[in-house]
């Protein structure tokens, strides 16, 4: 499979943005989703995570009541809409497969090509 994030770009704080994560080569059906960013000089953080077919999430501390994740089963394409952001969520941002249906930070293995995300104060 080949995970490919659209939709960055330059937004200024509180503004919104919405990725979007196409997966081609093979169906994502039976397995979890999730988006992780990565900002210059950082480690690799986990964003959120849905299960298959969509009905549970998991979000990080940090974008929780911001963020909202959702999978459109029919188009292979996961979805992150992003709303009241911040300077601190600048980061190149990549969607990843699990390994199954588990969606914790921990249960990713396949990383996409990332798009990204520059919010300026």
């Amino acid at each position: 499979v080949q995970l490919q994030a659209y939709g960055g770009g330059l937004v200024q704080a509180g503004g919104s943005l919405r990725l979007s994560c196409v997966a081609s080569g093979r169906t994502l059906s039976t397995y979890a989703m999730g988006w992780f960013r990565q900002a210059p000089g950082k480690e690799r953080e986990f964003v959120v995570g849905i299960n298959w077919p969509g009905g549970s999430t998991y979000y990080a501390d940090s974008v929780k009541g911001r963020f909202t994740i959702s999978r459109d089963n029919a188009k292979n394409t996961v979805y992150l809409q992003m709303n009241s952001l911040k300077v601190e969520d600048t980061a190149v941002y990549s969607c990843a497969r699990s390994r199954g249906r588990h969606y914790a930070p921990e249960d990713y293995n396949y990383w996409g090509q990332g798009t990204q995300v520059t919010v300026s104060s």
